[in-house]
């Protein structure tokens, strides 16, 4: 990005990741949204009423997640009326969009504060709901339109089919996948352990820690799980987690740092967005990677923590076997096969995460990448002050 200003991150919280019908699944939505503002604002000790705007990602908008969750979450959370919101859904990629789009908005000169994040209640709204309740009222399916149809005929499209045709077409076997899964939850718990989420999680409602991670979980038991399809290679032990959560943070222009007396502790270097085969679905990461990295003049190696959402396993060992990365650097506190997936706050949920363990080790650069429905993918390189 050529530009005289610079779009900072200051304070990045999160809530707890919870479980399925666990510690957060009875929270309203917009409660647990409100909870993600509320820590973000607190951390960053700014003046609330001075932010522009609100943008928080959101993908099950239905039931409590419709009505602009971003606008009416904030005043749940009992903050000023005259701040404005808007939601986005990029699929799983939403609220690092919303990361992406408030510092565009920054970069722009349009805007000197705002918030960022995204919510979502897999408990309370399930994943698919709208196109679920369109389908029981009769309504037609989005891939049944003629356009579509005359494009990619009448195959199947969905996030599990383009996870395995990624684990075939990359030769990577269940048994791969599996290993990788275990070091999802053993990195986790290792994270946990070691107070590593300490600085960066907000508790909310009597939630302290993320509920996903199983240490005790082993490769026997992930050998015994039954493949989600007849003849696949993908298991639930090898998927992301259905989860509850909310995760925020202040992106903040020059102006904004010094007339509010703020602290960032990074500033997005590039951004970068991409579409992909919509029926393989989840490649977009490693298109995105080269992207990213093209446009910001470093290159895999200048790179000193990865966070690539674990969808599900295939996704990323399919975008490790391109790129190159070393696994070391990849997910090294867990991903969401471990820590959960709350759809439309996993994206700054990664961002919160890998800008905490760039300041615990030390590290300059960080890059995000996620993939996401439809056949897209959002990169972000973001480097520490």
């Amino acid at each position: 990005m050529t530009t005289t200003n610079q779009a900072y991150l200051v304070a990045p919280r999160r809530t707890p990741v919870g479980r399925r019908n666990g510690g957060l699944s009875a929270v309203h939505p917009l409660d647990l949204a409100g909870a993600g503002m509320l820590g973000t604002l607190a951390a960053a000790g700014v003046d609330p009423g001075a932010v522009d705007d609100v943008v928080f990602g959101c993908v099950g908008q239905i039931g409590p997640q419709t009505g602009n969750i971003a606008r009416l979450a904030w005043l749940a959370a009992d903050l000023p009326e005259h701040v404005p919101g808007v939601t986005i859904d990029r699929q799983c990629g939403s609220s690092q969009q919303a990361v992406q789009q408030a510092a565009q908005a920054v970069l722009s000169g349009t805007s000197d504060l705002v918030l960022a994040g995204g919510v979502e209640s897999m408990s309370v709204v399930p994943i698919m709901s709208p196109a679920i309740l369109g389908m029981e009222k009769g309504m037609p399916s989005p891939f049944a339109a003629t356009g579509w149809t005359k494009r990619y005929g009448d195959q199947e499209i969905s996030q599990f089919r383009g996870a395995e045709l990624i684990a075939q077409h990359w030769g990577i076997e269940r048994s791969d996948m599996e290993e990788y899964a275990l070091r999802s939850h053993t990195r986790a718990a290792a994270a946990i352990a070691a107070g590593r989420f300490d600085d960066e999680i907000v508790p909310a409602f009597g939630v302290t820690t993320d509920e996903g991670p199983r240490p005790d979980t082993t490769l026997e038991k992930m050998a015994g799980l039954k493949p989600l399809s007849a003849g696949g290679r993908l298991t639930a032990a090898v998927s992301s987690q259905v989860s509850d959560g909310a995760a925020a943070v202040l992106v903040a222009s020059e102006r904004a740092v010094q007339q509010h007396g703020l602290t960032p502790v990074a500033r997005v270097h590039t951004v970068a967005a991409v579409g992909s085969d919509p029926v393989f679905m989840l490649t977009g990461p490693i298109p995105a990677t080269e992207k990213v990295l093209q446009r910001s003049g470093l290159t895999i190696d200048d790179i000193d923590t990865f966070e690539v959402n674990e969808a599900f396993a295939s996704v990323v060992l399919a975008w490790l076997k391109e790129t190159g990365a070393p696994l070391e650097k990849v997910n090294p506190n867990g991903g969401a096969i471990a820590l959960g997936h709350p759809l439309g706050a996993s994206g700054a949920r990664l961002l919160t995460t890998m800008v905490h363990e760039l300041r615990r080790t030390g590290g300059r650069y960080g890059l995000q990448v996620m993939c996401e429905g439809g056949g897209m993918a959002n990169a972000t390189i973001v480097e520490m002050l």
